[in-house]
């Protein structure tokens, strides 16, 4: 199988700044590929260059198998949302949905069974004869996906289009999103900076980090073995947890120290027989469901003492804000989890964490992780 979509060392430049630099990613059919990247990270100029409204200054880009790094978008055939709304408040829904077809001279006989079979997939069916001033904000983003997504194409670039739009709302359209994406059995090209929105939508996930793609992946791979400090920074609610840390070696034993606990370091496969590592500045992090609230001591476990800042409670779980010795922690408590309820503001209570979650970054990248001493 062929890659559908393929970006080869894509750069782009705004004057001297470099607002994307060698851009190499792959998609294949049928991929919901999600592209996770803050607001500042270069994720609509990279839309821009997929759709062809922009070409690039460097590199290639490939969709289904031919070079369209000049082409123009009418020469692309992609679906695209974009981030706005944009529709017409002259046009009823229907021919909203329908513009495209419209301007491509689609029979009005084709039209009329593709505009009813996206909107009866995004449940707007009932509206077609409104206008959008007669409708909610989010019958109108569902509109504006309905658009993009009733070109006959295999491939739709989706430029953040749930921003904006309030929780329940969100969930909602994601749902219907990935249903959407299924059903049709094409490849989707999704843009956003939210991360849980990222986790739920995603078959594949790249992280944009100021202009590059820093790492790509399956959402598991990324979330559980991220290789660099930013992915593990950026993907999963709540953030994870980091310390500033040293790496030091000592009789052999590579060591690191952080203003909370110490403890040896397990390598990672190909660093085993690096032994420049140290001395070094690096970073300790693990996930907020990993820190442990009063649990029973062991060697395989580092504990220190914390004082509760603050609960948020979700229902299912409950998120506690930690201050441990002026240091901010997360973590994240089953309500139904033995004394999950019993902590209060204020509290002084043990914190503790299992040393194989702890993860251990150096230039940001992953190097491996905490152990005790025996075990490494």
């Amino acid at each position: 199988m062929d890659p559908i979509v393929k970006l080869d060392g894509v750069g782009k430049l705004y004057g001297r700044k470099h607002v994307l630099r060698n851009i190499t990613l792959t998609v294949w059919p049928g991929d919901f590929m999600v592209i996770l990247g803050m607001p500042t990270s270069g994720k609509s100029v990279l839309v821009r260059l997929l759709t062809g409204l922009e070409i690039p200054d460097s590199g290639c880009i490939f969709i289904r198998g031919q070079d369209v790094t000049t082409l123009p978008p009418g020469k692309r055939n992609l679906g695209y949302v974009p981030q706005s709304f944009a529709l017409y408040p002259h046009f009823s829904v229907f021919d909203n949905i329908a513009y495209p077809l419209t301007l491509a001279k689609v029979p009005k006989e084709k039209i009329l069974v593709e505009v009813r079979r996206v909107a009866e997939l995004l449940k707007i069916d009932q509206f077609l004869d409104r206008r959008p001033d007669q409708l909610s904000g989010g019958q109108k983003q569902r509109v504006a996906i309905a658009r993009g997504l009733v070109k006959n194409t295999e491939i739709f670039i989706l430029d953040d289009p749930l921003v904006g739009l309030d929780f329940k709302l969100r969930e909602r359209l994601i749902e219907d999103l990935r249903a959407t994406q299924e059903e049709l059995n094409v490849t989707f090209i999704y843009t956003t900076s939210e991360a849980v929105e990222a986790m739920q939508l995603a078959s594949q996930l790249a992280v944009l980090h100021a202009g590059e793609i820093i790492e790509a992946g399956s959402p598991d791979e990324l979330y559980h073995r991220p290789k660099r400090e930013e992915t593990m920074r950026c993907v999963g609610f709540p953030q994870a947890n980091f310390l500033d840390a040293e790496l030091k070696g000592h009789n052999g034993q590579l060591e690191l120290h952080t203003p909370l606990f110490s403890s040896s370091v397990r390598l990672a496969s190909h660093l085993q027989s690096n032994h420049t590592l140290v001395p070094a500045r690096a970073s300790a992090g693990f996930r907020p469901e990993h820190v442990m609230i009063n649990a029973p001591a062991s060697e395989h476990t580092v504990s220190f003492d914390a004082k509760v800042l603050l609960r948020e409670d979700l229902g299912g779980e409950e998120i506690v804000y930690l201050d441990a010795q002026g240091i901010q922690l997360t973590t994240v408590l089953r309500s139904d989890e033995k004394g999950a309820l019993s902590i209060n503001i204020d509290e002084r209570v043990t914190a503790s964490i299992r040393l194989e979650d702890i993860a251990i970054y150096l230039n940001r990248c992953y190097i491996g992780r905490a152990c005790v001493s025996h075990d490494c």
